[in-house]
């Protein structure tokens, strides 16, 4: 399983650290007031957290062909007109992985972590494309690093989710688990969803690097909010949703 410490030494690690500790997972941390009680899943419910669980134990590996090839595939989404070199290259620095490695950043999130930025860029090009290479807005001098920004999205919601646990022991958590059970890309599209509602939280606030944990816990307090509203039955009535595009 994925450790807070173990992701923020990961994201502050690098050849290219020149955020320092404005990526760490303060934005992750437990909050005081979730509830510790826990809530009851159907058998349907129960085995979509478990398969989304397995998702959340496989580690990123260099040495498969498919995590290999995730990861090209990755590279051609968002520069389909540049060949890429190699899997180890200062390329990657240009999508905004810390060093010309990007296995080393996928540590702290795992595999998944990949499926989610693969997941974005194949469903919501367009928004994809407009925060890789910051399209939209007044832009700060000092910008995110979109890739491991991106990393830090699914820390952020596995924490939010309470995925970790046996059950869900707060209702956003339980909230999710309703959703994924009609729908087995509820985790993948709710990233896409934070993804682009922390670029919009980022404009909003005129953020620069320092502020990163400030915009990110800003997100994760909209999108509890969001999740919670009552004519929420599935997540293409979130609010944020209709900040992606196609």
């Amino acid at each position: 399983m994925i450790t807070c410490i173990d992701f923020c030494a990961e994201v502050v690690a690098g050849s290219a650290a020149w955020l320092g500790r404005g990526l760490s997972c303060v934005c992750a941390q437990s909050r005081e007031d979730d509830s510790r009680q826990s809530f009851d899943l159907t058998p349907a419910q129960e085995d979509c957290l478990l398969k989304l669980q397995h998702r959340l134990d496989i580690a990123y590996d260099s040495s498969l062909p498919e995590h290999q090839e995730s990861l090209r595939a990755l590279w051609k989404a968002a520069f389909p007109e540049e060949e890429l070199h190699g899997l180890i290259t200062e390329q990657w620095k240009e999508m905004g992985w810390q060093g010309k490695d990007p296995s080393t950043d996928f540590r702290g999130g795992g595999f998944i972590s990949l499926e989610n930025l693969l997941y974005f860029a194949r469903n919501f090009p367009e928004s994809f494309q407009d925060l890789l290479r910051k399209q939209e807005g007044d832009r700060s001098m000092w910008e995110y690093p979109f890739a491991v920004a991106g990393v830090n999205i699914t820390f952020m919601l596995i924490q939010m989710l309470d995925l970790e646990a046996v059950k869900p022991r707060n209702l956003v958590g339980a909230t999710f688990l309703k959703l994924l059970s009609e729908n087995e890309s509820a985790f993948d599209l709710l990233y896409c969803i934070a993804f682009k509602l922390m670029d919009h939280q980022w404009l909003a606030m005129r953020a620069s690097y320092m502020d990163f944990n400030a915009v990110m816990k800003s997100t994760r307090h909209q999108l509890e909010r969001e999740l919670l509203e009552e004519n929420v039955t599935r997540l293409e009535d979130l609010p944020s949703y209709a900040l992606l595009t196609r």
